[in-house]
């Protein structure tokens, strides 16, 4: 299928590992131009070896400066923007509220939410002289259900959406789209971790976590970073011309988080 998004000027925060790579690499592969930041600098190396069509910044997203600079590298590599992929973010801790660390869920929602705002107002001029122009926010089905133990996750996740479905409203009359994407439980590292700290906190093994973890859900494997990426370059594409926001999820029919 032509999506006709050749030339597409996109920009990925936190691109140079796991879900963020594999949006940016189905985008290259349909002929976009890209351009993404991370916050690892070694992530960042390697991808100069092994994606060198991508163009990349350093940059904490909690950081307005690093912000600043990542927009202005990317715009100055792209020639404007098209799209913006709002996908950086952290796991943040796991346990039970009273014991979660002030500090941690400051720096989780700094990333997770702030981070994301801090992003869009700095695209939006942008997108505002783009005749395809899109935003897709990652959150999680964590800011669809609650999510026990992971509260300063749930909590930002759950803002992203809000953040999201009230640009779509917004920003209808410049003709920028805004949708969420809502991954499941995602195959990888990231996922292995959260899910370790889970069987932790519990005081179970990690067979017994995973399979509570899929136990409310009707296709009971992991999500794929491809299955997502898929989605994220089909809505951003002219086919994709009247979804707004939704939140999109790719998750097997998964019907709570335990």
């Amino acid at each position: 299928m032509d999506l006709d998004i050749k030339g597409l000027r996109v920009m990925i925060t936190a691109g140079a590992s796991g879900i963020g790579l594999g949006i940016a690499r189905a985008f290259v592969r349909e002929g976009a131009k890209v351009h993404v930041c991370d916050v690892d600098a070694r992530a960042l190396e390697a991808l100069a070896d092994s994606c060198p069509q991508l163009s990349a910044s350093r940059c904490d997203v909690a950081r307005r400066d690093d912000v600043a600079h990542f927009f202005a590298e990317g715009i100055a590599q792209l020639g404007g923007l098209d799209c913006l992929v709002n996908n950086a973010g952290i796991a943040g801790p796991t346990g039970r509220v009273e014991a979660i660390d002030p500090e941690e869920w400051d720096r989780c929602i700094a990333v997770d939410l702030t981070g994301q705002f801090n992003c869009v107002r700095l695209a939006v001029p942008h997108l505002r002289k783009s005749s395809n122009a899109s935003i897709m926010h990652v959150s999680s089905l964590a800011g669809r259900y609650g999510f026990a133990l992971r509260t300063p996750y749930a909590a930002a996740k759950h803002g992203v959406i809000g953040l999201a479905r009230s640009l779509a409203i917004e920003l209808g009359e410049d003709r920028i789209r805004v949708n969420t994407l809502l991954p499941g439980i995602v195959a990888g590292e990231r996922q292995k971790r959260v899910l370790e700290a889970k069987a932790q906190a519990r005081g179970v093994d990690f067979e017994a976590i995973e399979r509570l973890a899929f136990s409310a859900s009707s296709i009971r494997t992991y999500v794929t970073t491809e299955q997502l990426a898929d989605l994220v370059v089909f809505v951003s594409s002219p086919r994709g011309r009247t979804i707004s926001g939704q939140s999109l999820s790719v998750c097997g029919d998964t019907r709570m988080l335990a």
